[in-house]
């Protein structure tokens, strides 16, 4: 049933905020699969059917990215589970908004993209059952409960919520015509009565991908192209969207969608958006020492053991070897030895010129007098590695960064299982433990545990039901992760053929977004779209 209409007033930020803690966790119309996989395990039902009619009409003035007011009269579908069987009451459910006017002018969405904006971050749970309007995916942090608008203060977001700055893409998506899912998701902090971890790795990106097949299921119900959805995410929940656009309809994921009872359908999405994504987890740690061996840690002032940043960065020589991979833009293979060029030619000195560029000319010169390891000429900005990381400054996290030795890493608690609240996930912690253990192997899931959660498995195996088009963005200044773990993302999939829009924000920390009204804009070229 229809609801009566309420006023409310929003801004959504433009410009993205650098986070002060660690994360913890074409134009080519080449569409996806679309409608019932067949030959899918899961299971649906009458409760999955998307009541068209039951919703609130809201009236929000919201501020866009340029800093313009719009009046934006939306439909909002209030929170509902996308299984048929929720692990709780709180976070399998999704709400939808659709916008109707905009400014006064009527809006017809449905043929509109569909944003799909998680909120996942720290591969903490995320929910959406509080939300009473477009921007409420909420991100649950231990001790500090619900945070509203997707993050707390520094911390990794979803990507929706405004929030000291933080941008909100759901907001900005109605704001432009398109529909705005929010779904919420598990995540490994959870536990239920008996102690036991129950959203742990895989279940964040089976909850994403349940969330797809709900939509897809409800193609024609669900305002909006179901052949259409563009995932975000931020950090954590950027792994989660690059990790959904790589592996759609893989049969990897099936006995788990069984379980929760996701829908017959498709988990295909057309376009993907991702921010700083802290994925490629198992050779994190090699990654991270290679671009941040050498530098002191914010917590100490000091280096981390060169002995074991050493034998992590000869790990990570072997591993980039290991994938073939040749740079952007004819730069040829790359290599551990590398690159350090590729990152400068190809994304730090066009970022920093890019940046120095839109300057006047007094705040540039002042900016170079601060910065005297750039140097400008003729328009463009070069500078040297060692001058780059001297700029960056101190490092986020010690060694390892993400598997750590006494398992005190939020990504050791993704790989929790049962009531055991962290675990080992690469060999090389396993044998540096420093908590008593005394297996010498890891634990017979791991293996496919990471596959699951890692999208350069699906893009090695050029899965053919993956995203084509790709968004990702990232700060130089980001040492949540390594530079290369982005860059490695998007090597991989221009090498397969896929339509990659990858930069680096000059001077940005962790989870920020200074150009998303681009990003907008790009979701129209990618899909199509024309109101």
């Amino acid at each position: 049933m229809k609801h009566r209409a309420i006023k409310r007033r929003n801004v959504v930020m433009g410009i993205g905020a650098a986070a002060g803690v660690a994360a913890i966790g074409g134009v080519a119309l080449t569409a996806n699969a679309s409608g019932s996989r067949g030959g899918s395990a899961s299971g649906s039902s009458d409760a999955l059917v998307f009541d068209k009619d039951d919703y609130t009409e809201l009236t929000e003035t919201i501020t866009d990215e340029a800093g313009k007011e719009h009046e934006v009269v939306y439909h909002f579908y209030k929170p509902r589970d996308y299984v048929t069987n929720p692990s709780d009451d709180t976070h399998q459910s999704l709400v939808v908004s659709v916008p109707v006017k905009i400014d006064g002018k009527a809006v017809d969405a449905s043929g509109a993209p569909i944003v799909l904006a998680n909120a996942v971050g720290a591969y903490m749970p995320s929910s959406v059952a509080k939300a009473t309007g477009v921007g409420q995916n909420q991100l649950e942090m231990t001790g500090m409960g619900a945070m509203p608008g997707g993050t707390p203060s520094g911390m990794p977001g979803g990507g929706t919520g405004a929030i000291n700055g933080m941008v909100n893409l759901a907001k900005l998506a109605i704001v432009a015509g398109y529909v705005a899912v929010e779904p919420g998701a598990r995540g490994r902090s959870l536990t239920d009565s008996s102690g036991t971890y129950y959203g742990t790795a895989p279940a964040a990106i089976v909850d994403l991908k349940a969330a797809v097949r709900y939509i897809r299921f409800n193609k024609g119900r669900i305002p909006g192209n179901a052949d259409r959805i563009v995932s975000t995410g931020t950090s954590a929940g950027g792994a989660m969207s690059a990790l959904l656009g790589a592996s759609g309809d893989s049969p990897l994921y099936d006995k788990y969608l069984k379980e929760a009872g996701a829908a017959d359908a498709s988990d295909a999405i057309f376009a993907t958006g991702a921010w700083c994504p802290i994925t490629d987890l198992e050779h994190a740690d090699a990654a991270y020492e290679w671009n941040w061996g050498s530098s002191a840690t914010q917590s100490t002032g000091k280096a981390v053991d060169q002995t074991v940043s050493k034998e992590l960065q000869a790990q990570f020589a072997e591993y980039q070897a290991s994938l073939k991979l040749k740079g952007l833009k004819g730069f040829g293979p790359l290599t551990a030895r590398n690159y350090d060029e590729y990152l400068l030619k190809t994304y730090l000195q066009p970022s920093a010129t890019k940046y120095l560029a839109a300057l006047s000319e007094s705040e540039r010169t002042a900016y170079l007098a601060k910065n005297t390891f750039i140097t400008w000429s003729g328009g463009k900005a070069t500078f040297t590695w060692d001058g780059y990381l001297t700029h960056v400054g101190a490092r986020k996290k010690t060694a390892p960064a993400f598997d750590a030795f006494d398992l005190s890493a939020g990504e050791n608690n993704e790989f929790g299982t049962g009531t055991t609240k962290a675990r080992h996930f690469t060999a090389y912690s396993l044998k540096n433990d420093t908590t008593g253990l005394t297996a010498k192997r890891l634990d017979g899931d791991i293996p496919e545990l990471l596959r699951l959660m890692n999208p350069m498995h699906s893009i090695k195996q050029r899965n053919p039901h993956r995203s084509k088009h790709w968004w990702i963005r990232l700060g130089t200044n980001d040492s949540d992760t390594s530079l290369t773990v982005s860059a490695n993302l998007a090597a991989a999939l221009d090498n397969i053929g896929d339509d990659v829009n990858h930069e680096y924000y000059w001077d940005q920390g962790h989870a920020t977004n200074t150009d998303p009204g681009d990003f907008i804009t790009w979701v129209a070229k990618v899909t199509g779209y024309k109101k």
